[in-house]
């Protein structure tokens, strides 16, 4: 899959198939929608094309919301390239943007930018300055311009927001294994390994801790679970804390995400990891002692490891 950073950029003769969204989760519904485009595109030799925006809509026409989303936009590009697609256009979205008319952004940018034959789109898509237009103003635009539409229905528009939804929630209250089943695989984060303040190494359980560069990232609720990332080739499962160590004196209060993987002790430090999450164990607690906190902790392996096997 290509991969363009603005509209400018995209430049094919060949006519292709169209669809916008920001797919946020690339989950099973919008696997079937990008199915849909990738299967329409090979039946008649068209090319297929995903346009997303980046940054999120809502961050910039609302930017006092905190807004979180299931996968940064580097995620979201392996994503879409695993489905088929052959280009994700991923256009700067800005005030000024959003300010574009409705004809404008059909004429401009589907019909002479990105060489649209067919546009898939959803039945409540709107669009234009202040998101005026309708699927029936697209529907004339098409006559107009010659391009077909594939419509999707609401059903399918209503099972992708509603599986959307579901794993935010899901992410947001732990529910790793319920993420996961809307997701078709597990939830991860990205990071940076970085050093920390090396406490784990005192009660004999050393921890990685990765720095997530993304602000925006949703990060599942504080608490211990079950995890696995591939290092140097292999898939090592650990055990993940998410949160500040209140059991810790001294510690400064700041959230961490701490893995202590099974049977690797190699050094870490600077390298990119990806974390699968496969099962929550437990809430983070605040310990009497670091010695009540290391037999949780030994609890905590056990079942990792049972979990592993």
């Amino acid at each position: 899959m290509k991969t363009y950073t603005h509209l400018d950029q995209y430049q094919s003769e060949k006519k292709s198939v169209v669809t916008i969204g920001t797919f946020d989760g690339v989950h099973h519904g919008h696997q079937q929608i990008l199915k849909k485009v990738v299967n329409r595109a090979a039946s008649a030799n068209l090319t297929s094309v995903l346009l997303t925006f980046f940054p999120h809509p809502r961050m910039v026409l609302q930017p006092d919301h905190d807004l979180k989303l299931i996968n940064t936009i580097h995620e979201r590009v392996d994503l879409v390239a695993a489905s088929g697609v052959d280009h994700m256009v991923i256009h700067p979205f800005s005030l000024e943007f959003s300010r574009t008319t409705a004809h404008d952004y059909v004429k401009n940018i589907l019909v002479d930018q990105l060489n649209a034959a067919v546009v898939v789109i959803g039945y409540d898509h709107h669009y234009g300055r202040n998101r005026t237009a309708n699927i029936e103003d697209l529907r004339k635009d098409a006559l107009e311009y010659g391009f077909e539409i594939i419509e999707i229905s609401k059903e399918e528009v209503e099972e992708v927001a509603v599986s959307s939804t579901k794993i935010r929630t899901a992410i947001t209250d732990g529910d790793v294994v319920t993420a996961a089943q809307y997701l078709n695989r597990p939830f991860s984060i990205h990071g940076t390994i970085v050093k920390g303040k090396q406490i784990g190494r005192t009660i004999d359980y050393p921890t990685a801790n990765l720095k997530v560069d993304e602000p925006y990232k949703l990060i599942p609720k504080p608490g211990v679970y079950i995890t696995s990332s591939v290092l140097d080739g292999k898939t090592v499962y650990g055990m993940t804390n998410i949160g500040t160590n209140p059991t810790v004196p001294g510690a400064d209060n700041l959230q961490k995400i701490e893995t202590f993987y099974l049977d690797f002790d190699r050094d870490l430090y600077g390298e990119l990891v990806e974390l699968y999450f496969h099962e929550r164990l437990r809430d983070e607690v605040k310990f009497k002692s670091m010695q009540e906190l290391k037999a949780a902790m030994a609890s905590d392996e056990a079942k990792t490891r049972a979990y592993a096997t």
